[in-house]
């Protein structure tokens, strides 16, 4: 894994990490649906790619 690898998967941790605070609180007030859809697949997608980039070591 080089600098730039690292360095991207460093701040998609960072992002998951809010990402999934943000989707707990948006799950104790349920207000908008779509939101909840939205975090829940962003949250994925971040997944994904960083498990892409542990991959490529």
């Amino acid at each position: 894994m080089d600098k730039k690898q690292k360095k991207r998967l460093d701040v998609i941790n960072k992002k998951l990490q809010h990402m999934r605070k943000q989707l707990s609180g948006s799950r104790e007030q349920a207000d908008d649906a779509d939101e909840l859809k939205e975090l829940e697949t962003t949250i994925a997608q971040l997944e994904a790619e960083a498990a892409e980039i542990k991959g490529s070591k």
